[in-house]
Parts: structure tokens; sequence; C-alpha cells
């Protein structure tokens, strides 16, 4: 029997991520059919409850705006999800006869794994821009890669209780600032990671163009459609490097394939994954 899975969120028409999956599981040679399903929270209950009792499902990949409400709706939480109480993939496992779903947190794994791909080996003194469910992977993330402390930028400095959360629970220092201060701080960091949506940066990066070039460090924008950003175009031309979403977006989605194909994913499955969406192919 064919197996099912699906990324789920809102909007959901830009995502690449049916075409990474869908050339990886070609290339593994396992039946699984993999959709995108455009879903808001508030039909998110609703949906879950539907796929009870309908065993051609094997996993789930959530992006925004669910990856919070996702936790209420699975049976438990492994790994980073659980310390951070955000999530980006829903494995459904087979438990004697019982289909339980557990969350996962792979978003973590895919920052740190492309930041590393660009040769960045320490974080030192990184920013994060948003405060919803991606920023809490990002928290996470710049901890994971050694920093010590992480200021978190966004428009309503009372919404940024993700982002708290997973400082607390990985232990780094975080300072909400007001998205208003973001242009001349950010310009001095050695990682900024952007979690914005698409285009929600562009007033941030008009800003950010208006000031004199500073040797830019390492920005990370996970928004990948339309690309480039124009947030990624004013750093690089400030002389900063530029790591793609979609560069976190292979390695996160990559660990969610071997999750739920149960095979393993080396260089060979990569290579197609990163053809499907027009990136190089990896040099290890």
């Amino acid at each position: 029997m064919s197996r099912r899975a699906a990324v789920l969120g809102h909007p959901i028409s830009h995502s690449k991520s049916p075409a990474m999956h869908t050339a990886a599981y070609a290339k593994l040679g396992v039946d699984i059919e993999y959709s995108a399903i455009d879903l808001t929270v508030d039909r998110l209950p609703v949906f879950m409850d539907s796929l009870r009792g309908d065993g051609s499902w094997c996993g789930l990949s959530v992006t925004m705006p669910l990856k919070s409400a996702m936790v209420r709706e699975v049976d438990e939480v492994r790994g980073a999800g659980a310390h951070l109480g955000v999530i980006n993939t829903v494995v459904f496992e087979n438990d004697g006869g019982s289909v339980r779903r557990v969350g996962y947190n792979t978003d973590v794994k895919g920052i740190v794994e492309a930041v590393r791909y660009a040769g960045i080996a320490s974080a030192g003194h990184a920013a994060v821009l948003g405060g919803g469910g991606t920023s809490a992977a990002a928290v996470a993330a710049v901890r994971e890669l050694g920093a010590e402390h992480v200021d978190v930028f966004v428009r309503d400095t009372t919404r940024a209780g993700d982002a708290q959360a997973a400082a607390a629970a990985v232990g780094i220092s975080l300072r909400v600032r007001p998205l208003s201060e973001a242009a001349t701080a950010v310009a001095g960091s050695g990682l900024v990671i952007s979690t914005f949506p698409p285009r929600a940066a562009d007033a941030l990066a008009e800003e950010l163009a208006a000031l004199p070039g500073t040797g830019a460090g390492v920005l990370l924008d996970v928004a990948y459609d339309p690309w480039p950003s124009r947030l990624a175009e004013v750093w690089h031309g400030h002389g900063g490097a530029v790591v793609p979403g979609l560069e976190m977006l292979m390695y996160q989605a990559a660990e969610q394939i071997r999750q739920f194909s149960g095979c393993d994913v080396d260089a060979s499955v990569i290579d197609v994954m990163c053809d499907s969406v027009g990136l190089p192919r990896r040099v290890f």
C-alpha cells in the first residue's frame, strides 16, 4: 500500500518540500506520496482528527503558522521539540496495532547544518529576527553553535514567547528588542537568522541599505520565495555572506525523510534533493 505524507501550512503553494521529498523517495525506491495541504490554525484539530484510523499516513511536515499549535495534536514530543514547545515534524508510529503521533523539531538541525556548511564554526554575536515558532529553533541552533547570548528583534516585544521559552530551555541569555533597533544592531552581528515570512523584512532591508557597508557577517534568511530576498540582496551588497533558506529546508527535510521512510539518507539522496530545487550539490 502506498504511504502518504504532506507538508501543512498557510500559505503553502510556494513550498519546495514536495519537490525535495518526492525526489528523495524516488531515489530511495520507497512508495510515499507527498503533497502540500493549505491549513490554518483553526482548521488543524479537525484535519488531525480526520486522519485517525487512516493507516496510510507516515508523516507530516509542519510549517508556519502551525508549529506551536501542532504540539497539542500529537501523543508525544521527543528531542528538541520537547524542550522548545514547537515542532515541525509528525511521525506516525505503529505501536502494537495502534498509531502514535510523535512530534519532533528538525528545524534546529536544519539551521545548524546550513550554517556549518557555510563555513561558520561558532556563532559569536548572534541575532534572530522574528519571535514566532521558527525563532525558537533559531535560538536553540545558535546555542548549539556556541553563542552564549542572542538578541531577538520583534515588532511587538510582548510577543516573543516562543523565543524566550527556547532560551530558557537551552540555557542561553536572550534580550528581546524592538525591530526599530535592528538595522544598526545586526549590521555588526557575526550571525543573523531571519525567521520572518517572505517580504516581511523588506522595510528592515531598506534601513540597512541606507547604512554604510560594514563588512557584515553571515545571514541565514529562512524565507526562500521570492529569492533572493531584499534583505539577502542588501546583506550581500554590504559584504556579508548569505545562506539561502533552501539550505536550511534541505537539511531539516533530510531528517524528516529518514524518519518517514526508515531509510538512511546518504550523499546520493542529498544530491537529488538539491537538484530538485536548484541548489548546488554538496561538497563533503
